[in-house]
């Protein structure tokens, strides 16, 4: 192997009750559930509205350069999500068409990408699920170096291989398979809370049996 790259094999895919569970569970439940500390920031969704489930292939490039999202995607199992640290660099587009449709062809649930896209109507027309931090005009290089499944920042979040991506139109947060159960658990919980909370909202009444709390644990009135 050229000492230029690092390759490792892929993690597992994503767990199907996993994928179902989590279709229905907004990033702000999970997150809740994460100590509001977890979670990609700074990137934005060039696709529509679908909603990103899977786990993490991940992908370390030289800014500007993506030869090796293209090893990444020939190694991918339907549900995995190609992650590129790109260093935050958006002068040149990691990720366009041509890459979008041979990920579908792949079974990729989607793409993050710490650096820039192009093509970006073609990811909004296919509602490809696609995060990244800007569109550019400007194609890539194709020389390396790189390493696949490896530990990679994104956004200021550590993403491992094989860790469990949700996204939705508030954002991306990131966590480990063992925590997936948990947080399915949790978020339900969480959603039940806030139901009841709306329904008392609804009341019209000035006090609030949820604000009261929140206040006496401050010392407030």
């Amino acid at each position: 192997m050229n000492e230029n790259f690092t390759i490792n094999e892929v993690p597992p895919g994503p767990r199907k009750e996993w994928l179902d569970a989590f279709l229905g569970v907004p990033t702000s439940h999970i997150s809740d559930n994460l100590r509001r500390l977890e979670g990609i920031l700074g990137l934005r969704r060039f696709h529509r509205s679908r909603k990103l489930i899977g786990t993490a292939v991940t992908v370390k490039v030289r800014a500007g350069d993506n030869l090796l999202t293209y090893k990444a995607l020939s190694m991918m199992s339907p549900g995995h999500v190609l992650v590129v640290d790109a260093g935050g660099n958006t002068s040149n587009a990691i990720v366009g068409e041509l890459l979008m449709t041979y990920a579908q062809q792949r079974g990729c649930a989607g793409f993050v990408v710490d650096g820039a896209v192009r093509d970006s109507a073609e990811f909004a027309a296919a509602d490809f699920p696609c995060y990244a931090r800007e569109a550019t005009h400007r194609g890539p290089f194709k020389t390396g170096p790189g390493a696949i499944n490896v530990p990679v920042s994104i956004g200021g979040q550590v993403v491992q291989p094989g860790d469990v991506i949700v996204g939705d139109e508030d954002g991306l947060v990131v966590f480990a398979p063992s925590e997936a159960d948990r947080l399915i658990s949790a978020a339900e919980r969480t959603a039940a809370a806030e139901r009841a909370i709306r329904e008392e909202i609804l009341t019209g009444n000035v006090r609030q049996s949820w604000m009261d709390k929140m206040f006496a644990a401050h010392g407030l009135e």
